[in-house]
């Protein structure tokens, strides 16, 4: 039994391919790529094709080379399907970063199935911080470019620039990212200048550096 996939590149899988077979009523399946998002449904197919009469599932994790929280959709699919077919089913074998993406999630390494919170919740968790650091990532080049604008209007340090900003935002209650780009905002041709509450703060700021 194999799993439909996308074509494999360089002679290894583009996304993730199941292989499988079973033997005496036990299923061995064999996964093989990347657990991303849509590899819920590569596995959903291949649990469809199990004949009737399995009585033990077990997956072969050794071949899987990347794990995003994804892969967290793809073991709470795995636990439903063993809770509702009444099918004992473990994961086994995992190994560097998807063995490292478990371990930050709080699951059991050996076998993840047998953690109690659930991978929804987990993944949840973990969703939350991709998302943190993916919002911390798309703000940096913002927050760079106002610091470059307070060194050059300023002439002080890019630690100082960075001290400037982050006392504006408390003093302004406005989000650091939005302090940056009303800055580098105000230095564009015909650009509106920083609302008053971030002015403000800025003078306060900019007033303490030159003490």
């Amino acid at each position: 039994m194999t799993s439909t996939a996308p074509p494999r590149l360089a002679g290894r899988p583009a996304f993730l391919v199941i292989d499988g077979r079973v033997t005496a009523g036990r299923a061995l399946l064999v996964a093989r790529g990347r657990l991303v998002h849509g590899c819920t449904d590569i596995l959903a197919e291949a649990l469809a094709a199990l004949p009737a009469g399995v009585s033990r599932l077990d997956l072969d994790m050794s071949d899987v080379e990347f794990m995003d929280p994804g892969g967290l959709r793809f073991l709470d699919l795995l636990g439903g399907y063993s809770h509702r077919e009444a099918v004992p089913a473990t994961t086994a074998n995992w190994r560097g970063q998807p063995l490292r993406v478990l371990e930050l999630a709080g699951l059991d390494t050996t076998d993840p199935l047998r953690t109690t919170t659930t991978a929804a919740e987990r993944l949840h968790v973990l969703e939350e911080e991709v998302d943190q650091l993916r919002r911390a990532i798309t703000s940096r080049p913002v927050i760079d470019q106002a610091r470059g604008v307070l060194m050059a209007l300023h002439a002080c340090t890019s630690d100082e620039a960075w001290d400037i900003l982050r006392e504006a935002s408390q003093l302004s209650n406005t989000k650091l990212r939005d302090v940056a780009a009303a800055v580098t905002a105000g230095t564009e041709n015909d650009g509106p200048p920083p609302p008053p509450e971030v002015r403000a703060a800025l003078r306060t700021a900019l007033s303490r550096l030159a003490r």
